[in-house]
């Protein structure tokens, strides 16, 4: 056990689980069950948050009309917003010392919260869970992970775990610490790491989808690689730098070859195609690298805009939800 933390064997455990859900109508039901039946187990105070992120199917619906005795409150967003933002929501509307993030797929084992709230106890603020293995996932996810992870440890100035998911226990002040965070574009993952505190891992092996295929798409895959690698490192930046300096030392050079073989051995500069050929190879270098530029400008843009992260339409508290039944 780790010197620095300290148990909390005297403390009662007031449970909060937090579920964001985007099109789940087929497995929220089962979901929020197991998740209930678990946390019965485990604490008298609980409660289950969740967070509709503009589902075009019956999941609000689904939601409201669960029994009271599940203890579910709902929060549904205007439109979708996008995962990171559902679970800034969830945070702001649990009430609970101990704060839980799950999928509402199923995939997320709710034996593991046992392992998790033992490891609470234990005096640790952070307890997060890392898949074991990822040989059952396509290559493009292997390989995006390897890269993705590379990238991050090249520029960053944090440690983000490998593998580490969304499915993670909080203590109530690592909560807060987060919710003090004022930024728009929000990758979880990095602000876990950043927030920093005692933290743990525990190895586990994601569960079959119980209904459904997962809602990100490659593209939504590239996409918040891509936030989390502007949002946590500036690599891209220095590599642009240092791509730019090898490229002016390797023109220097070739121009002082081209001037010392004319002087001195009177032969003629060869050929437009090499000139127009350099030409496009440095312009497309300075676009990308304009374009790398225009990304970190582009997020500087949405922060100073000031607009809300999301926008809430409908808060149901477990009452309400029976009234609405």
């Amino acid at each position: 056990m780790n010197k620095n933390v300290f148990p909390r064997l005297d403390v009662e455990a007031h449970i909060s689980v937090i579920v964001p859900a985007f099109n789940e109508e087929a497995a929220i039901v089962s979901t929020i069950h197991q998740i209930a039946e678990r946390l019965r187990q485990l604490t008298n105070h609980w409660e289950i948050v969740v967070i509709d992120d503009g589902s075009r199917d019956q999941t609000a619906n689904i939601v409201r009309n669960l029994p009271a005795d599940l203890q579910t409150t709902l929060v549904r967003f205007s439109r979708n917003f996008g995962k990171e933002y559902a679970i800034t929501a969830g945070l702001e509307y649990a009430t609970g010392n101990v704060v839980i993030c799950m999928d509402a797929d199923g995939q997320h084992s709710s034996e593991l919260m046992v392992q998790m709230l033992e490891k609470w106890r234990e005096g640790y603020d952070m307890v997060y869970a890392y898949r074991k293995d990822r040989a059952v996932e396509s290559r493009f996810k292997r390989w995006g992970s390897r890269i993705f992870y590379r990238a991050i440890s090249l520029g960053g100035q944090i440690h983000i775990p490998r593998d580490a998911g969304d499915f993670r226990l909080m203590d109530r002040q690592v909560v807060n610490a987060l919710l003090s965070l004022p930024e728009r574009n929000r990758f979880m993952k990095g602000i876990y790491a950043w927030v920093g505190y005692h933290s743990i891992g525990i190895p586990f092996t994601p569960l079959p989808r119980s209904h459904g295929e997962s809602a990100f798409s490659k593209l939504k895959l590239i996409q918040l690689a891509w936030t989390g690698v502007t949002s946590f490192s500036v690599m891209p930046l220095r590599l642009a730098s240092a791509v730019g300096a090898l490229l002016a030392v390797l023109s220097f050079t070739y121009g002082m070859f081209v001037v010392i073989d004319h002087l001195f051995f009177n032969e003629s500069v060869p050929g437009w195609p090499t000139i127009i050929a350099s030409m496009m190879f440095f312009a497309g270098v300075q676009l990308l690298f304009i374009g790398i530029l225009g990304e970190y400008l582009s997020r500087i843009y949405d922060e100073v805009k000031g607009r809300p992260p999301y926008i809430v339409a409908e808060v149901l508290k477990p009452k309400q939800l029976n009234q609405n039944v």
